[in-house]
């Protein structure tokens, strides 16, 4: 069972984040990731076992600190890295905050998730319970596209895209719009059905892709791919947007 001393693995805190969720959040990212995305802008993170440890009691008493700048939409976000590979200290972390009435959001990818193992599901929903939003980055609907530009498949992320509107856990979709890569108008177009099959979404977002990550991938000396690919125009934005059905989500 989770507790208060139950520990995780920091990469790095934010005290005024602004694009996390509702309102102002203080975002907790967290170490370590199993997707190798082509365009990430933290490859840093990807490294499991290190990272400033923390016990889930020590990280809300500072977190809490910063209430005042919350007001009444925001609260806490955890990121990554890949939250869900240490879901025993975001569980707790939130029943600290949920206890506080604080609002919760985890920002996923989604792809620890096992929709097979009943003791990981069982984990899975006692996080749920303390999880006032998911925001979930659906990288691409085709599982081998998925796989190569992220190295993995997405049954799992879609599974567990279900089970989180199964669950009735509101729903924030993000996409990252790479020209050339994951702006393929069938592939958008399928999206934006599953999106509409989930009940719970309340916003979709078209995130640009950008290379102010890059550096970080030459620092850690980590061959970069997308060399040649350019941040999305106006215009591809408001049709991803579109075949994505995005206005029908003002949330």
């Amino acid at each position: 069972m989770p507790g208060c001393n139950t520990q995780g693995l920091v990469h790095s805190l934010e005290s005024f984040g602004s694009v996390d969720g509702p309102g102002v959040r203080f975002v907790v990212f967290l170490q370590g990731c199993n997707l190798r995305c082509r365009y990430c802008h933290n490859p840093e993170t990807w490294a499991c076992g290190c990272g400033q440890p923390w016990t889930a009691g020590d990280l809300f008493q500072h977190v809490w600190r910063y209430r005042n700048y919350w007001g009444k939409k925001g609260g806490i976000t955890v990121s990554g890295g890949e939250p869900l590979l240490q879901m025993d200290f975001v569980t707790e972390l939130f029943r600290l905050a949920r206890a506080k009435k604080v609002h919760t959001a985890i920002d996923t990818a989604g792809e620890p998730f096992r929709p097979d193992d009943p003791a990981y599901l069982a984990a899975f929903d006692a996080l749920m319970e303390v999880t006032s939003l998911v925001i979930l980055d659906l990288k691409e609907i085709d599982p081998e596209k998925h796989r190569r530009l992220t190295g993995k498949s997405n049954e799992n992320i879609l599974a567990m895209a279900r089970h989180i509107a199964g669950l009735g856990v509101p729903l924030w979709i993000r996409h990252v719009l790479v020209p050339g890569l994951t702006d393929d108008e069938e592939g958008l177009r399928q999206t934006g059905a599953f999106i509409a099959s989930l009940p719970t979404v309340q916003r979709v977002e078209v995130l640009p892709y950008h290379t102010l990550g890059l550096f970080k991938w030459q620092k850690l000396g980590i061959p970069y791919s997308l060399t040649d690919a350019q941040p999305p125009t106006d215009e591809q934005v408001r049709r991803a947007e579109e075949l994505l059905m995005v206005d029908r989500y003002p949330g």
